[in-house]
């Protein structure tokens, strides 16, 4: 998060709390399972495998799923470098839009799988620099880093804030906090409105994105 700049870190925390809304709805609609939470994932994959949980190919088909997703939105990034943001954020409006035409359509199945894949897409907007990946759906680094930081400053030594960590954070939270009402008091348009803020997402990634390409051609000029 350190090298992002003021306007990039308000996108990593849109995309968090995107994330945030759609983990919580599928989270909900698969009794216990996530579609982006993978490190939970596998833990119910371990004790499916242990007790012979009937349910074992669940976890395993969606982490499956979030792979490929991920190799499908960093594929596409990379063919596109210059517009990694929009192209990506597009490509997780259509799953979204997909996902949400299948639950209203009673496909439950399919609509799950859509956001496994949408949700591993969605971890690649940001995934330019391979050498320090930013988990845009999952929290632990993020929190590791806050504690990290935390105590460099108890022990006087110079340290970054981690406050934009926290951010991050905080962002997935109220996204899923948000998820979870929108789901649990109309199920029906949850997808709906999380495609939705995906809109406003992607009309927030081509505005970085612009922003970005100003600043180069100044650099430069």
């Amino acid at each position: 998060m350190q090298r992002f700049s003021p306007l990039q870190r308000r996108f990593a925390y849109s995309v968090a709390a995107l994330a945030g809304f759609v983990d919580v709805t599928g989270f909900l609609q698969l009794d216990g399972y996530f579609v982006s939470f993978m490190t939970g994932n596998t833990t119910l994959l371990a004790r499916d495998l242990a007790t012979g949980g009937h349910r074992v190919l669940v976890p395993a088909l969606l982490i499956a799923g979030f792979v490929i997703g991920v190799t499908g939105g960093t594929m596409l990034g990379d063919r596109f470098p210059h517009r990694r943001k929009s192209v990506v954020t597009l490509l997780v409006l259509g799953g979204l839009v997909l996902a949400a035409f299948a639950r209203a359509a009673g496909q439950v199945p399919v609509s799950l799988a859509l956001l496994v894949l949408t949700m591993g897409a969605l971890n690649t907007v940001l995934s330019a620099n391979r050498g320090s990946p930013v988990g845009l759906t999952y929290m632990t680094g993020a929190l590791v880093r806050v504690g990290q930081l935390v105590a460099e400053r108890i022990v006087g030594k110079a340290s970054v804030s981690p406050l934009p960590f926290l951010l991050l954070w905080g962002s997935l939270l109220i996204g899923a906090i948000g998820g979870a009402l929108t789901t649990v008091h109309y199920p029906a348009i949850a997808l709906w409105v999380a495609s939705g803020l995906a809109v406003l997402l992607a009309i927030f990634a081509a505005y970085v994105q612009r922003h970005s390409a100003v600043s180069r051609n100044a650099a430069f000029s």
